[in-house]
């Protein structure tokens, strides 16, 4: 059984090729991506759109979806997920690293999703999208650290709102860098889809439309050498923006190819843990917050390149 989708292209990705827009709000791969649009089944105000059509904000898009999508994630125990911290209505969990945050097949297990919807069932009827298992965000595959999900969709709603708006919630991330760097500062720089690799994104301070705003504040925690330990705080949510954002600066992830960034022996991901998360409760006003431990994996890389741990 097929399904529809229809959504307005949003305000941040005004003049944005129309198969990033979809890929983005659907959450699809890019051979799926591919398959719709080889197959005529994206519009864009009633009209069969070719994927390097240029939309605009507000226009119609309406994708038949091949069949529909699970009513929730699948629950999956099969591997260890830490709890952080859980109340009646938000669960903070430590993501592991080479875990994606949610399935984008149907039937697809091993997610941070499915884990937490096993732990949790009413998270799979609390986001909008059902496989998201009710998380309010996203994190890179090989990212690990807190993660956010909410119990019910009232507190999912609220929480989405928070993260869309400049600064409604405080994301800080620990990264190791290899390059130059000031002690502090503020890197503002827009990030667009990079033109040739859809997967990625560079920096853009040219002011095209496409590119969308991105601010992140950061500050060395320790040095070693031509590698620095850094908290980066992200007032913005764009795809890759700590990595890119470093990147431009002259300091890559270590274990970051795609942007530039040294390997290290034994490392097979990139240096970026999710540190701390705090927000709004959508219930209480006050602040909720959560904070994860480095990895073991992390913890090495900075004892061999003698890095002492922050407390």
């Amino acid at each position: 059984m097929s399904e529809t989708r229809e959504f307005p292209v949003p305000a941040a990705q005004d003049n944005e090729r129309v198969d990033l827009v979809v890929k983005e709000a659907l959450g699809l791969s890019r051979a799926e991506i591919k398959r719709l649009f080889d197959e005529a089944q994206v519009r864009v105000d009633g009209r069969v759109a070719k994927k390097g059509l240029s939309v605009r904000a507000g226009q119609s898009i309406r994708v038949a979806l091949p069949e529909a999508q699970p009513r929730a994630a699948v629950a999956d125990a099969s591997f260890e997920l830490e709890i952080l911290h859980a109340d009646e209505t938000l669960v903070f969990a430590n993501k592991p690293a080479h875990r994606p945050s949610h399935p984008l097949r149907p039937g697809e297990t091993g997610t941070v999703a499915n884990a937490l919807v096993a732990r949790f069932p009413e998270l799979g009827a609390a986001s909008e999208d059902p496989r998201e298992g009710g998380l309010c965000h996203r994190l890179d595959v090989e990212t690990s650290g807190v993660i956010l999900a909410a119990r019910t969709r009232p507190a999912w709603t609220a929480l989405r709102e928070a993260f869309g708006q400049r600064g409604g919630v405080d994301k800080r991330y620990w990264a190791l860098v290899s390059g130059p760097l000031a002690d502090e500062g503020e890197i503002d720089l827009p990030l667009r889809h990079h033109p040739r690799h859809p997967d990625r994104v560079e920096a853009d301070p040219s002011g095209n439309p496409g590119a969308r705003e991105a601010v992140s504040e950061f500050r060395v925690l320790a040095r070693a050498g031509e590698r620095s330990l850094v908290e980066v705080k992200i007032l913005t949510g764009v795809l890759h923006q700590v990595r890119a954002h470093l990147a431009s600066v002259g300091a890559p992830l270590v274990g970051d190819a795609i942007y530039g960034g040294p390997a290290w022996p034994g490392l097979d991901r990139f240096f970026l843990h999710a540190r701390a998360l705090s927000v709004p409760h959508p219930v209480r006003g006050a602040p909720a917050s959560a904070t994860a431990p480095l990895p073991p994996e992390l913890l090495r890389v900075l004892g061999e390149a003698g890095i002492p741990v922050p407390a």
